[in-house]
């Protein structure tokens, strides 16, 4: 019987490099893959996928129809929203329904009820919700990206944010791709939980300096209170959960819950996780905007 995994966000940063890992899989090791998103007119064209269509998490029929034949579903988080919890556990139904063994799901570190970045809390919510399934699972819970950092500096050339002296493991989207390959590929993950870190911590203050070895300009951080940090977001008019998502994710770093070191994603893949420095040398063009200036951009969570 031919193994399938079913893998959503596909034209994501995550999901697409899980879709060619899997796909560049060993011939007698290959599954066949389904590849979920919204917009299926931007898949990828690969070997042994087959591109569903579209299916949105918070629409039970389109993602039952979606999954419907795969053992296994890769389930990367849905972009945060206010409804984010009710949309997972929608996504998860569907795949009970469709017959689905396993699921793998993208979660976050430091996913807690209590979490103090308020977006961990849905990946914990989520979790449970897993976890009261019959399903198999396993849990990957990467830090913040590393790729989120030089967008989360202003047009100044300052990252401002209530981050203290907090120190933070950030990750590149790449080792949590591979790690991701490496479990859906492998046996003896069921029940697991990884946590998906780079191979270090790093102050804001010390990424800061990094950003502005690579690009030449000076970039500082500067922390806040967290009052300060809710005034100097009114601008952007976001709704109010989306907002204390960016603080908190400050404050979380501040509080210590972003700073943990694994091993997984060495132990997963066979290499090293990548440094800061490293990810930044390899991709000129996340922060070659910092060149020129730009505002505060997306955070992971």
């Amino acid at each position: 019987m031919t193994h399938v995994i079913a893998v959503t966000g596909a034209t994501g940063q995550v999901g697409r490099r899980v879709a060619r890992g899997l796909a560049a899989a060993d011939p007698d090791a290959r599954p066949a893959l389904r590849l979920l998103c919204r917009d299926p007119s931007r898949l990828p064209d690969l070997p042994g996928a087959v591109k569903a269509a579209p299916a949105a998490y918070g629409d039970a029929d389109a993602m039952r129809a979606a999954i419907d034949g795969a053992d296994t579903l890769f389930l990367v988080s849905a972009h945060e929203s206010a409804d984010r919890v009710r949309e997972h556990k929608s996504a998860v139904d569907a795949a009970v329904a469709a017959g689905v063994q396993r699921i793998v799901y993208l979660s976050l570190l430091g996913a807690a009820p209590d979490a103090t970045f308020t977006f961990a809390r849905d990946h914990w919510h989520t979790e449970q919700y897993i976890r009261a399934t019959a399903l198999r699972h396993t849990f990957l819970r990467d830090s913040f990206y590393q790729a989120a950092f030089p967008a989360m500096t202003g047009e100044d050339g300052v990252m401002r944010g209530p981050g203290g002296d907090g120190r933070v493991s950030a990750v590149a989207h790449e080792d949590v791709a591979d790690a991701a390959v490496a479990v859906l590929l492998g046996e003896g993950h069921d029940g697991a939980t990884y946590d998906l870190t780079g191979g270090e911590a790093l102050s804001l203050a010390e990424i800061a300096q990094e950003l502005s070895r690579v690009t030449g300009r000076t970039v500082t951080y500067v922390p806040e209170t967290r009052e300060e940090a809710y005034a100097s977001r009114e601008r952007y008019g976001a709704e109010a959960w989306e907002v204390a998502g960016w603080v908190s994710s400050y404050e979380a770093i501040a509080n210590g819950e972003m700073a943990a070191v694994s091993d997984a994603v060495p132990r997963l893949t066979g290499h090293p996780a990548k440094t800061f420095a490293e990810y930044l040398k390899e991709h000129p063009r996340r922060y070659r905007h910092l060149v020129s200036g730009m505002g505060e951009g997306q955070r992971h969570g």
